[in-house]
């Protein structure tokens, strides 16, 4: 189901809960509101939708991917870039970002997987477990 979209900062800005597998429907809910908003959304985190807990959806080269409980567990080659947020109102913020990341999560079906990423869906997935940190660009 499309979800309306979170802007309250103090809720923003508060840190997700693990997610488990009672929260499979809330990932759709992420996945039908990032689709609905995909001309001007690569990504989302579960509070953009009003849900704290740790689950992100995001533009994976193509095709959408959802994460449970993601984790970046090693990160290099920092640089300095600008966001926009459909949570924020305002402009693009600097915010610093790194070109590799390896990340761990779990799947749909709470399977663990570990992965490195580059580039631009690095980016994403650095902005979407910002959101689930409480971290704010």
């Amino acid at each position: 189901m499309i979800k309306e979209l979170m802007h309250d900062p103090i809720f923003l800005g508060g840190k997700s809960e693990v997610a488990t597998i009672d929260d499979l429907q809330i990932a759709q809910d992420l996945l039908d509101t990032l689709t609905a908003h995909k001309e001007s959304c690569v990504g989302m985190a579960a509070n953009m939708i009003g849900v704290r807990k740790r689950i992100i959806a995001f533009d994976n080269e193509g095709k959408y991917m959802v994460m449970f409980n993601p984790e970046i567990i090693k990160k290099s080659g920092p640089y300095e870039t600008e966001e926009s947020c459909l949570s924020l109102l305002g402009g693009p913020r600097k915010c610093k970002r790194y070109q590799s990341i390896k990340v761990q999560w779990q799947t749909e079906n709470f399977e663990t997987r570990i992965k490195t990423f580059t580039g631009w869906t690095a980016q994403i997935i650095q902005h979407e477990i910002d959101h689930c940190d409480g971290v704010l660009i």
